[in-house]
């Protein structure tokens, strides 16, 4: 069963949930000459509702008529799977390992239409050797084949350095800082790491916003 965080299937009628479908719009029109299509949410550290924001995000995606693949990129503490009330035996680190899982992607259908998530899978000894692989790569290429849109999780920008590495190999990235809760110096050198290896920031989002400010907002 999916999580009640997840306000845009509970309430899609919601000043939250539109807050969301803004959102999606800014970013599919943030470039008409670089159009995204892969995209990292992250948070410059813990506890900032980086995956909350992301599942979201990911919803109005496919509710657009868009198809989207949702990938738990944070191979330290998954969350997506929780979300989503599905299992995590097998996933992205699945297909990093197993060739076939390469041509046949472990991928969940979650019942929203267009929409399919792959789970974390088991938990590597080192993730960032994985992240920062070729075969990370050609995972990527493999999802792009099969969807419009995919949108990558990971850890906290400062926590660790998969968040760079990833980003680094996707079309751009968007930070999630919670209102009353994230440091400003936090922000700034999460900005800093993630310029360092030429990621492409495209904004920021505000979580946990007032209610009459709405619950997202991109800048």
């Amino acid at each position: 069963m999916a999580d009640k965080n997840l306000i845009t299937l509970a309430e899609p009628r919601s000043a939250a949930a539109e807050a969301y479908r803004a959102l999606r719009t800014n970013l599919m029109f943030s470039s008409v000459e670089k159009p995204i299509s892969t995209l990292l949410v992250t948070s410059p550290a813990e506890s900032e509702g980086k995956s909350t924001v992301l599942a979201n995000l990911a919803v109005t995606f496919a509710q657009g008529g868009h198809k989207t693949i949702l990938v738990d990129g944070d191979l330290r503490k998954p969350s997506q799977h929780a979300l989503w009330g599905i299992a995590n035996d097998s996933g992205l680190t699945t297909m990093m390992l197993q060739d076939t899982a390469l041509s046949s992607p472990p991928l969940v259908d979650v019942g929203v239409e267009n929409l399919q998530v792959l789970p974390a899978g088991p938990l590597p000894p080192v993730p960032a050797d994985i992240i920062g692989s070729q075969r990370m790569t050609d995972v990527i290429g493999v999802l792009k084949a099969r969807a419009s849109y995919i949108l990558f999780d990971s850890p906290p920008v400062l926590a660790v350095t998969d968040a760079a590495l990833l980003g680094s190999r996707l079309d751009g990235v968007l930070l999630v800082v919670r209102s009353g809760h994230t440091r400003r110096e936090h922000t700034a050198r999460a900005k800093e790491a993630l310029e360092r290896v030429h990621a492409r920031i495209l904004g920021a989002v505000l979580s946990n916003a007032p209610r009459e400010n709405s619950a997202v907002k991109y800048t």
